[in-house]
C-alpha cells in the first residue's frame, strides 16, 4: 500500500521504493501509473537516484522506463551508466529508439557502449548512426521480416511459431521478399497467406515491384509519399535495392513533431537541443546564453548605426519616437517572408535554388505593403507634428525597409539551406539585424538631407 499523501508527488513515492531497492515494488509502483507521471517522477529524481533506479531494474524493465521518457533525458542518465549496464538496457529497444539515444551521445560514449553490445546488435547501430536522423535511414526499424521466394506458406507459418517470443513485439503487417543478396524483391500482406495452399511459394503470392523508398529520403519525401499512399509502412533501400529497414507513419509523425520543436526552440533562443529545469544550472545557462550573447553582437552592430547619426537625431528628437516603429514594423513584414519560404521547404513547394523566383514574387508583396504601411505612418507623423518633411522621411523610410525585409526574409532560409546551415536558428536574428540597420540608417540620412525642415 503506498502514501496515498503523496500519489500526487509520484518522484517522492517512486524516490522511496529506489531506496528501499526492491525492483519488484518499483516494477508494481511505475505500472499503476501513467507514462507521462513516469516521465515526470524519472525527471524529478536526483541523477544518482535515476541511475540507481536503472541498475536495480532488469535491462527490459529498465528500458520500458528510458521509453516513456524523452529521449534527451534518458541520454544523460544513460550517460552515468556504465557502457556494459548502458549496452544491455539499449539491447532491449526497438533499433530506431537505440539509434535516437545514441545520436544525444558524445562520440566517444557512443562508441564505447556500442563495443559491449552483441555483435549483430552493435553492427546494426553503427549502420543505422551512418544516416541523418531526418532521412529514411535515421528513422527506419529493423524489426521487420522478410523470406525467400521459394519458401512457402508453411515455411513462414513454422517460423512464426519458432520466434513467437520475438515477432510478438513487432508491428507486422507485410512480409517482405528478398533475394539471396538481400535485395528486394516483393511484399506480402498478412492476409495474403490465409487462403493458399500451404506448400505455395511465396514468389507466386508476393507483389512484385513494391513501393519502396531511398535510405536517404527526406522527410518531405516521407511525408508526401504516405500522403499518396496509405501504407501501414514503406521498405528503406540502398542504391543496390537491397532492403536496410522500415519507416513506420508515426515514427515519421514522430519525427515532424521533434522537427517543429527544435525549429521553436532555436526561434526562441534555446540553442543545442531540448532543456529542461531538472538538468544542471551550467548547462541550461550555456545553452541560452550562446544565443544572448550572439544577439549583443547584432545590436551593437545595428546601434553603430545611430551612433553615427547622433547629431541628427539630437537636432530632431521626434525621430527616436520613429526609430523603432521603422525597424520593428519591417522587421514584422520579414518575419512573414521567412515563414512562408521555411513552410514552402518543408512541403517540398519550394527548392534552394529559386531565389530569382522567390525576390520577384516577394518584391510585389513587398512594394504594396510598404507603400501602405509609410502612408499610414506618414500620416500618424503628419497628424502628430504637422511637419511634412517628417511625414516623408519616416514614411519612405518604411516603405523601402519593407521591400528589403520582405525580400531578405524571402530568400534567407533558401541561402541558409544551401549553405547547410539551420534556416530556423539562422533567418531571424540574421534579418532582425538587416532590418534594424537598414531602418535606421534610413530614417537618420533621410532626416539628414532635410535636417533644417524638421
Amino acid at each position: 500500500m503506498y502514501d496515498a499523501e503523496n500519489t500526487y508527488k509520484p518522484w517522492h513515492q517512486l524516490s522511496l521504493l529506489v531506496d528501499e531497492a526492491d525492483p519488484k515494488k518499483i516494477i508494481a509502483y511505475l505500472e499503476s501509473i501513467n507514462p507521462a507521471d513516469t516521465a515526470l517522477a524519472v525527471s524529478r529524481l536526483g541523477v544518482e537516484t535515476q541511475s540507481k533506479l536503472l541498475t536495480l531494474l532488469s535491462p527490459k524493465d529498465a528500458a520500458e522506463v528510458i521509453e516513456d521518457i524523452s529521449d534527451t533525458q534518458a541520454a544523460d542518465i544513460i550517460e552515468e551508466l556504465s557502457p556494459r549496464e548502458a549496452a544491455a538496457i539499449l539491447e532491449e529497444l526497438d533499433s530506431d529508439h537505440v539509434v535516437d539515444l545514441l545520436g544525444e551521445l558524445d562520440a566517444e560514449d557512443g562508441n564505447a557502449i556500442i563495443q559491449h553490445m552483441s555483435p549483430e546488435d552493435a553492427q546494426e547501430a553503427r549502420q543505422f548512426l551512418q544516416f541523418a536522423p531526418d532521412t529514411a535511414g535515421g528513422l527506419m526499424i529493423s524489426e521487420f521480416l522478410d523470406f525467400r521466394s521459394y519458401q512457402t506458406v508453411q515455411d513462414v507459418l513454422d517460423d512464426f511459431q519458432a520466434n513467437h517470443d520475438e515477432y510478438v513485439h513487432y508491428d507486422v503487417q507485410y512480409l517482405y521478399v528478398t533475394d539471396d543478396s538481400n535485395r528486394l524483391e516483393g511484399v506480402l500482406r498478412m492476409r495474403d497467406l490465409l487462403f493458399p495452399k500451404r506448400q505455395t511459394e511465396l514468389g507466386q503470392l508476393m507483389i512484385r515491384n513494391p513501393y519502396k523508398i531511398s535510405a536517404d529520403a527526406t522527410l518531405e519525401e516521407l511525408s508526401n509519399f504516405f500522403e499518396e499512399h496509405s501504407l501501414f509502412g514503406v521498405p528503406v533501400v540502398d542504391c543496390d535495392n537491397k532492403l536496410l529497414g522500415l519507416v513506420l507513419p508515426e515514427a515519421l509523425e514522430e519525427a515532424e513533431q521533434e522537427r517543429s520543436v527544435h525549429q521553436f526552440l532555436g526561434l526562441s533562443g534555446i540553442i543545442g537541443g531540448e532543456e529542461f529545469r531538472s538538468m544542471p544550472l551550467f548547462a541550461r545557462s550555456g545553452r541560452r546564453l550562446s544565443w544572448l550573447s550572439l544577439n549583443i553582437v547584432l545590436n551593437i552592430i545595428a546601434a553603430s548605426v545611430i551612433a553615427m547619426y547622433q547629431d541628427t537625431l539630437a537636432a530632431a528628437i521626434a525621430l527616436a519616437v520613429f526609430l523603432p516603429m521603422v525597424s520593428d514594423m519591417s522587421g514584422c513584414s520579414g518575419n512573414q517572408a521567412v515563414a512562408v519560404s521555411m513552410r514552402e521547404l518543408s512541403l517540398g513547394l519550394l527548392r534552394p535554388t529559386e531565389l530569382l523566383r522567390v525576390l520577384a514574387k516577394e518584391a510585389g508583396v513587398g512594394i504594396a505593403n510598404g507603400a501602405a504601411l509609410g502612408l499610414l505612418l506618414a500620416a500618424v507623423a503628419y497628424i502628430w507634428k504637422g511637419n511634412i518633411y517628417l511625414s516623408l522621411v519616416v514614411g519612405t523610410a518604411l516603405a523601402i525597409n519593407t521591400l528589403v525585409a520582405v525580400c531578405l526574409g524571402g530568400s534567407l532560409p533558401l541561402l541558409l539551406k544551401r549553405l547547410k546551415l539551420d534556416p530556423a536558428l539562422v533567418s531571424s536574428p540574421l534579418l532582425t539585424t538587416v532590418t534594424d540597420m537598414c531602418g535606421f540608417f534610413l530614417v537618420l540620412s533621410f532626416a539628414s538631407m532635410v535636417l533644417d525642415k524638421l
